[in-house]
């Protein structure tokens, strides 16, 4: 069952949102920040590391203690001063800094990171943003570099969709009242991805098929727009 509509009303209370994560996806946060460091990190450890979207810092420190070096954004002001409390143990490797994921493409020198990863921060875009945000991931690559995402997906299966919209309904419509605004799952997460101009490299799924980590890399022979 997915409950990650629930990720606006949480932004909302930071202090509250390593919690409400947890509890909402039935304990399966912490698995997908770890899965989403580890093929991150899969052919190297010291790599510098784009993080979009970093939250409280969950990802970032994942990462960090694999040894990569992390520049992590995230857009809210409130939810970064978690994140810097949370990884003073593991500062020297850990970069904070205030944007948002659109901005990536104009702050940051094409090819200077070696891998870019998020978790649970596509579902929160339009398409545009969606497409917009993984061209300039891709530009911001080395050749050959790799792209990880973990994000909430429309299940594969009628009878998988079919439960996972009963279940999400009702959230989806609180939060709505709550908040004015929602997630809405990617409908093809690996597609969007190709689309962007990576190639696929592996792609896995829990929590009933609703919840994804796609592993891609940017072309060796890249040719840039």
């Amino acid at each position: 069952m997915s409950t990650y509509v629930y990720m606006r009303l949480l932004e909302s209370a930071p202090q509250r949102y390593d919690r409400g994560i947890h509890m909402l996806s039935l304990g399966g946060a912490g698995e997908l920040y770890e899965r989403v460091a580890a093929a991150a990190l899969e052919k190297r450890s010291d790599l510098r590391v784009l993080e979009l979207g970093c939250g409280t810092g969950n990802l970032t420190a994942a990462l960090a203690r694999r040894g990569a070096r992390v520049v992590a954004i995230d857009w809210n002001a409130e939810m970064m001063a978690v994140a810097r409390e949370k990884l003073a143990g593991v500062e020297p490797r850990v970069e904070l800094r205030e944007m948002a994921a659109v901005e990536i493409g104009d702050r940051f020198t094409p090819e200077s990171f070696d891998a870019v990863a998020s978790t649970l921060l596509f579902s929160e875009m339009s398409a545009d943003e969606q497409a917009y945000v993984l061209k300039a991931a891709r530009r911001l690559l080395v050749p050959g570099g790799r792209l990880v995402v973990g994000d909430e997906v429309r299940p594969r299966g009628a009878g998988q969709r079919l439960l996972h919209a009963c279940a999400r309904l009702p959230l989806a419509a609180l939060t709505y009242v709550l908040t004015q605004t929602t997630t809405r799952e990617v409908d093809d997460l690996a597609g969007m991805i190709r689309r962007a101009g990576f190639d696929v490299v592996a792609e896995t799924r829990t929590n009933h098929g609703s919840l994804a980590v796609v592993a891609a890399e940017k072309p060796a022979a890249a040719a840039e727009e």
